[in-house]
């Protein structure tokens, strides 16, 4: 549909879905804060389920569009490219939404989302392994690394929200001088939302996720484009426009929990998405009818490692917080973009 389109228009087209992403992802984290209150969930659980989720709904459907087209490059590649690149949107909330008290990570420690990042790891160890396995382990369009993986998606939520009150460490894990279980703007907020029923935002949350559903998905499909009109290589794109657009979910979610006093959450909402993509090779595959993860490329794998060293320095940020800032961020995030940079750089090498 935008192929035959103008560069102005097909511009155009890309800035209005941008703006719908960022301001249903506004709505997505309001109602996400008040949602994880009304069940219980707690700030890395609801990141990690209902923010997750959300903001991979154009990864599912680019996915599964990809695989419903025998495009497995197009599934591999949109799961694990976007995950090194949603890490570093904590780069960005840290160095703009953040006010300079103290780092974003340093201040919203908890060992809950040291967990989430371990399950991170976790996932990401998963995929290297099943990429080695045979594309012939197919039965009824399931294989064992999906499987696996799925598994130990629910297992790891499990946990983390087993941690929200039984880990033996002194005030439930969170750290002297971090982020309090309620800020007063989430106080404010709550009090606010008191006078709403747990149905209207559970509706407006619906709303507001669909519209980033289809919005994503014009954003990537206007993106590819507007690329191959301007003749940019399939890697040159991948490191740059589609990058920044599959993370623009995350940032606008992340700004708008920033604001909200809810650090967590927008830590939780990034980790907690990118352990919940491996999980979409599981529709690929039932889409499909084939192994998708075994087709990986070097690229993939190599973008897949970067997400695990981006993680592992966060953790040591959550553990040591790090009250140094550099550039208006904290030595961590520091560490995670320059690592980044240099990990796209390497990119290019690869054949």
């Amino acid at each position: 549909m935008f192929e035959q389109m103008p560069l102005p228009i097909l511009s155009a087209i890309f800035a209005a879905a941008g703006i719908v992403v960022w301001i249903a992802g506004v709505y997505v984290s309001k109602t996400t804060d008040v949602l994880s209150s009304r069940f219980k969930l707690g700030e890395a659980l609801g990141g990690a389920i209902l923010l997750a989720i959300v903001t991979n709904l154009p990864e599912i459907a680019i996915t599964a569009s990809g695989a419903m087209r025998n495009q497995l490059g197009i599934a591999t590649g949109n799961i694990l490219g976007g995950i090194a690149i949603q890490t570093v949107v904590l780069v960005v909330l840290d160095a703009c939404a953040i006010k300079k008290r103290a780092p974003l990570i340093g201040h919203a420690a908890g060992l809950d989302l040291v967990l989430e990042a371990v399950f991170v790891i976790v996932m990401l160890t998963l995929v290297v392994m099943g990429h080695q396995l045979p594309d012939a382990l197919v039965w009824h369009g399931l294989t064992p690394d999906g499987l696996v993986i799925c598994g130990a998606w629910i297992i790891g939520l499990y946990l983390i929200g087993k941690a929200r009150g039984n880990l033996p460490w002194q005030s439930s894990g969170d750290a002297p001088g971090g982020q309090p279980r309620r800020t007063e703007r989430q106080k404010e907020e709550q009090d606010d939302e008191k006078k709403r029923s747990t149905l209207w935002a559970l509706t407006i949350f619906i709303i507001a996720a669909v519209a980033t559903l289809i919005a994503g998905v014009v954003l990537q499909q206007t993106s590819e484009t507007i690329a191959k009109q301007l003749g940019m290589t399939g890697v040159v794109f991948g490191a740059t426009i589609l990058a920044a657009v599959t993370a623009l979910p995350e940032v606008s979610t992340g700004f708008a929990a920033v604001r909200l006093g809810d650090n967590r959450l927008a830590i939780s909402d990034i980790f907690g998405g990118n352990a919940f993509l491996p999980v979409i090779f599981l529709v690929a595959t039932l889409v499909s009818g084939k192994a998708v993860l075994p087709h990986a490329t070097k690229a993939d794998m190599y973008l897949t490692a970067l997400g695990i060293l981006l993680t592992a320095v966060y953790i040591y940020g959550l553990i040591f917080r790090p009250r140094r800032q550099i550039l208006r961020m904290g030595v961590d995030s520091f560490v995670v973009l320059a690592l980044y940079v240099l990990g796209v750089v390497g990119l290019f090498a690869i054949k």
